[in-house]
């Protein structure tokens, strides 16, 4: 069995340093990072210095996706991958993505260290973009990688000041064709992904790692209904065709068959509202909201959100508003593969951890990777389940767990 020494204080110290390369006016662990900022280029100049302080040979595509690689003894065979992704949402925490990119780094180093020579190449990858913070699409690194998202719709995303995706990247400092962007279906044996968990279960069971069994996707859309506005006091109340209202009553209608449904993983949620024009005297006339529908079972989400579209269209017709519906997005779910899950279980027993199954509701770049590679996922426990707010915490003691497992587990890949 491997000696696997996980240097945790090392790992904590970068993961701090990381932290302070933040656009949030608190000090953390308070951190924004958007992508293809001034903060965003700096972090990723931090982990270059750590890429080449470990000997690690380094990519970078034409979105800045990093390939930092660990050659094997054959360095042709396909690689084994992990990583994850550095950019924060506004006033978010430091260790979503971070743990899998720098913990990822770490198991590297630790099986260097040990003596360890895989037989196939171990690459870190660090994704662009998971959050869809500035271009209002998640994981835009990843879907361009596994062909989820064409050169021609990644380039045309638009930010809020109007730039599109090609522009901005070009102004960061990214160059080369976007058409050139997707792996190969073969480039990775293997992909593993370690995350904390940003649920409360494995804190609340005591367990020491989640091992994903599937990965939730979501359907994205966005609604707006057009009524008429006018006076607060003028308009009586049989003349009304009150936006707001008929919206509410949508969103209501959304929950209803969210809680309804018959499958214990759907989720429905709508986090945007707009209100048109927005004062205390007038009637809306115009609103758009969004719905964030997600399920592991692809069939059970795409029914409710047909009857979703029936029922909102019928109250449109009822409250004489009009609706338009547009689908962002409409993305499968993934299953881990059961050689992975197995390698990641024996890791666990190997490093004394106790380990569960358990599903991501939340999704992650391993989601699209999981559309041109063998995909796993590792779950560390964080605090009180929180997640994208700067209380966001694992202790060092968890993330340690969560490291040894990964590098048993890339080092059992390897070999494979």
């Amino acid at each position: 069995m491997l000696d696997v020494n996980i240097d945790i204080q090392r790992l904590e110290t970068e993961l701090h340093r990381l932290a302070l390369m933040s656009d949030c006016p608190e000090p953390p662990p308070a951190v924004t990072r958007v992508v293809f900022t001034a903060t965003d280029l700096q972090a990723r100049k931090y982990l270059a210095s750590l890429y080449a302080d470990a000997g690690l040979v380094v990519r970078v595509d034409g979105i800045g996706n990093t390939f930092a690689r660990w050659l094997g003894s054959q360095p042709d065979a396909a690689a084994i991958g992990t990583g994850s992704h550095i950019d924060a949402i506004p006033h978010a925490g430091m260790y979503d993505g971070t743990v899998g990119v720098l913990g990822g780094l770490e198991a590297i180093r630790a099986l260097k260290r040990s003596g360890f020579q895989p037989r196939r190449s171990i690459e870190l990858l660090m994704f662009t973009a998971e959050e869809p913070t500035r271009f209002g699409i998640g994981c835009s690194g990843s879907r361009a990688l596994s062909g989820a998202l064409s050169a021609a719709q990644l380039g045309e995303l638009i930010d809020e000041a109007g730039d599109t995706y090609d522009v901005v990247r070009q102004r960061a400092g990214f160059a080369g064709s976007l058409d050139a962007l997707r792996l190969p279906n073969d480039y990775y044996h293997a992909w593993l992904e370690l995350h904390i968990e940003q649920g409360p279960e494995l804190e609340r069971l005591g367990t020491d790692i989640g091992i994903v069994a599937a990965i939730a996707a979501p359907a994205s859309l966005v609604f707006a209904v057009q009524g008429e506005g006018g006076h607060a006091g003028a308009v009586l109340m049989p003349m009304r065709r009150d936006a707001l209202c008929a919206a509410a009553e949508m969103i209501s209608m959304i929950e209803l068959q969210a809680q309804s449904s018959h499958s214990r993983d759907l989720v429905a949620t709508v986090g945007f509202l707009e209100v048109h024009p927005g004062a205390v005297n007038s009637i809306p006339s115009h609103v758009r909201f969004t719905l964030d529908i997600r399920d592991i079972d692809a069939g059970g989400r795409d029914q409710v959100l047909a009857t979703i579209r029936r029922e909102v269209t019928a109250i449109a017709q009822r409250r004489n508003v009009e609706l338009q519906i547009e689908c962002k997005n409409s993305d499968p779910p993934a299953t881990a593969n059961p050689q992975i899950v197995n390698a990641i279980e024996q890791a666990c027993q190997e490093s004394k951890a106790s380990q569960q199954k358990m599903i991501s509701r939340a999704y992650h770049d391993s989601l699209f990777m999981a559309r041109i590679a063998p995909i796993g996922m590792i779950f560390i426990p964080c605090r009180n389940g929180v997640s994208h707010r700067p209380d966001e915490y694992s202790s060092p003691e968890q993330i340690k767990t969560g490291v040894e497992v990964l590098a048993r587990s890339l080092a059992s890949l390897s070999m494979s």
